[in-house]
């Protein structure tokens, strides 16, 4: 995740079985384990998925620098050569969301990374931590949740979200996010969790790591540091691979990035240098007005003030963003038209100032296919070498639910996008399920 996440980790100590002390760091969190009896004996003898995040894993990064082990993935199973496309706004949290609920972010409410709720007078930050482990906050049925109401156990070493109790439910096992944890470390909790006893043995489990996401940020997606951080990533995927093989269990991998990543162009544009925005609340470049005179008077003054920006009433936000209808995502809403960093204000006099990072995203995907995402699966239910075309990360959620058996809630995704990847005996038995 962001660098702010970085900052706002955890620090606590962890028992390590003695099988992992060698990759074990000084200072871990510990896993929390929510007690939900054990799993339904129907569920325990139904297949396994394990959902890797490589946070800012571009689509083009595996081919491009390299990654042997991702790659054979794809030979494996499915793939999408071109990229997968996230939703808008092409952030960490609102994807990350979006690909375990099927929902786009206007939808489960996680508009942005940071946002105002003008009906809870309240802000949600990624770093703000009564914020990201307040269940209030999120919409819709993470994949997790799902799980557990249908009686299947479910584990999350980090994914926004995971921290909270939403829907009614939490992952049987769960971590609060700590960026230092040792990332072999984390491969060694996932094994572990797959040799509990069949009763206590989670069937849906995430994985996340931060480390392209941070070179890209900080160097940017051309740079040295970055392929050094996919070829990393790339040997933790294969030895996570060589291990899950070592189980001998039904195990599906699926490893997915949230977005991808670009190189900035120019300095900060502060939309306050164009208008007054006095009497509004803001978030980054979100706008809140105080009244619809005030949305329509700032509307007018953007709407043709920089050529490097798009302004709507958000009501009037083109339909291929589907961002018009949740009052989080603000209005007048600013729509970048290439890799500028846009903020409503500068920091206030003896605040901090952050010089634009070298990459970015966040930017609409339709219009800047650097922010495409990855998708590569592999395991007993996925057919072997299926190049998908480009398609929306609503659909993955669908994918995993027809992979575990389990019945889907209301979701913008479909079934019907990623079935062509599905063996069968899946697609077959899912339709019968339905």
């Amino acid at each position: 995740m962001l660098s702010a996440l970085r900052r706002a980790a955890l620090a606590a100590l962890l028992f390590v079985p003695p099988a992992c002390l060698a990759h074990a760091q000084q200072f871990v969190t510990p896993v929390v384990t929510a007690d939900h009896g054990p799993e339904a004996e129907a569920q325990q003898q139904k297949h396994y998925v394990v959902m890797v995040s490589l946070d800012g894993f571009r689509w083009d990064y595996a081919k491009r620098y390299g990654a042997p082990h991702i790659l054979e993935l794809a030979k494996e199973g499915a793939s999408a050569p071109d990229g997968m496309i996230p939703s808008y706004p092409s952030l960490t949290f609102p994807n990350h969301y979006t690909l375990v609920t099927g929902l786009y972010p206007e939808h489960h409410g996680i508009v942005a990374n940071s946002f105002y709720d003008p009906a809870r007078n309240a802000r949600y930050a990624l770093g703000k931590q009564d914020a990201v482990t307040d269940g209030s906050w999120y919409g819709g049925v993470p994949l997790w949740s799902l799980a557990e109401k249908q009686g299947m156990r479910s584990a999350c070493f980090f994914w926004p979200g995971s921290e909270a109790e939403i829907a009614g439910e939490r992952p049987s096992y769960y971590l609060h996010f700590d960026d230092h944890i040792d990332e072999h470390q984390r491969i060694d909790q996932i094994v572990q969790w797959l040799q509990l006893p069949a009763e206590k043995r989670p069937h849906f489990l995430t994985l996340y790591y931060s480390d392209v996401d941070h070179a890209g940020h900080e160097y940017g997606p051309d740079s040295k540091q970055v392929a050094e951080a996919v070829h990393r990533v790339d040997e933790l995927i294969g030895e996570l691979h060589r291990k899950l093989d070592a189980l001998h269990l039904p195990i599906d991998l699926i490893v997915v990035s949230d977005h991808g990543m670009t190189r900035v162009q120019g300095n900060w544009i502060d939309l306050d240098q164009y208008v007054s925005l006095d009497g509004f609340e803001t978030a980054g470049p979100l706008l809140y007005a105080p009244s619809e005179a005030e949305a329509n008077r700032v509307y007018q003054k953007l709407k043709a003030a920089d050529a490097r920006f798009e302004v709507y009433r958000r009501a009037k936000m083109p339909a291929g963003l589907h961002y018009d209808s949740n009052a989080r995502e603000g209005d007048p809403v600013i729509v970048p038209k290439g890799p500028y960093l846009i903020r409503a204000h500068a920091p206030d006099p003896g605040q901090p100032v952050h010089p634009p990072m070298a990459g970015e995203h966040g930017y609409d995907p339709a219009q800047m296919p650097e922010m495409r995402a990855i998708f590569f699966a592999a395991g007993p239910d996925i057919r072997a070498g299926v190049a998908l075309k480009p398609f929306e990360n609503i659909n993955v959620y669908p994918f995993v639910t027809a992979i575990l058996g389990l019945e889907n809630p209301p979701i913008d995704g479909s079934p019907n996008v990623l079935s062509g990847a599905l063996k069968s005996d899946v697609v077959s038995s899912n339709e019968v399920k339905q």
